[in-house]
């Protein structure tokens, strides 16, 4: 989609100061000791009919972020507007209401279905838990959605065993879609496929998108994958966003030495870019349980400073954000 057009609309959701704590305890009164800070103060906008990626190294906090936006997860802190209420803090029963209109597709296509049911059941459990339709009326729209996402209707009466990775996916897919969301959670949908069902898999995404006019958080940590389907790119790094921008921006001039890194590990096609110069990163990422002071990213950035390690960097600009105090040019 134009991200452009999409800005001059209210954005679909708005995430503030989001935080997501994990308490560390110990003992056997079972004392809290500290806190796993697995996401810590982030803020985004997602406008309508837009894919925004997140990206990051394991552990950076994007998949818990994603898990925030559609209260599987309860935020520490912070807030999530989505239809002028604040997911973070509304009641379970409210919560149950908007489930509706948000919906997440999970990483493992093994493990996020049931294996005693059959996949009609599965995908009808939605609009049965919801009172949204009847018995026959479930049943015609578990065919439609099957069509949709490329399987057979006849596959209804199958168990998930029955079925290959990419077509689980498919499946998961579809019951992401039987509510018709506005906003889906694509929790790394691809990264459990083999690189062809992957291409199938992120085709469909973007085939159903214009479809159902549908907005998507795509999570992952390869950048191939979310440069191919986003329309603006969310980096991340130790619970907190480094840089933010479109997609072309940030593969055509990134301003975060972390950005050029996870840049560097991307493969690049024409050989005769390969030998262009390359930060190089030391060190491994340190734990979210005791992170740095300042950047968090200052124990491996070749280009720290004092005030790198002192100072929090704030996150900076208009339609190019970046939190550094030494951004690339």
């Amino acid at each position: 989609m134009n991200n452009t057009a999409a800005k001059q609309e209210q954005p679909l959701m708005q995430v503030r100061n989001l935080k997501k704590y994990y308490p560390i305890k110990k003992g056997v009164i079972s004392r809290t000791v500290g806190h796993v800070k697995a996401v810590d103060d982030v803020s985004f906008n997602i406008y309508p009919g837009e894919t925004l990626g997140l990206v990051g190294e394991s552990g950076c906090g994007k998949s818990t972020t994603g898990r925030s936006l559609v209260r599987l997860e309860n935020p520490t802190d912070g807030k999530i507007f989505f239809q002028g209420k604040d997911l973070a803090n509304i009641s379970t029963k409210e919560m149950r209401k908007m489930r509706t209109d948000l919906q997440i597709i999970f990483q493992d296509p093994y493990s996020s279905l049931n294996p005693r049911k059959r996949i009609g059941d599965l995908l009808a459990e939605p609009l049965l838990a919801h009172k949204l339709a009847d018995k026959s009326e479930t049943a015609e729209k578990v065919n439609h959605i099957l069509e949709i996402v490329g399987l057979s209707k006849h596959y209804k009466n199958r168990y998930p065993h029955e079925f290959s990775g990419g077509q689980r996916q498919r499946i998961g897919i579809a019951r992401a879609l039987m509510l018709n969301p506005k906003l889906i959670v694509c929790d790394e949908p691809v990264s459990a496929l083999d690189v062809s069902i992957q291409a199938q898999v992120l085709n469909l995404l973007k085939d159903l998108q214009k479809e159902f006019n549908l907005t998507y958080v795509f999570i992952a940590h390869g950048l191939g994958a979310v440069k191919y389907i986003s329309d603006r790119i969310t980096v991340m790094y130790l619970g907190k966003v480094m840089e933010m921008a479109k997609t072309t921006e940030i593969f055509a001039h990134p301003k975060h030495p972390y950005t050029e890194i996870l840049l560097n590990a991307y493969p690049v096609p024409n050989p005769h870019l390969r030998d262009r110069e390359q930060i190089v990163v030391e060190g491994d990422v340190p734990s979210p349980a005791n992170p740095p002071k300042g950047c968090v990213f200052h124990t491996r950035c070749p280009f720290a400073q004092e005030i790198c390690r002192q100072q929090v960097p704030k996150l900076l600009g208009k339609e190019h954000l970046v939190a550094c105090h030494f951004p690339i040019s």
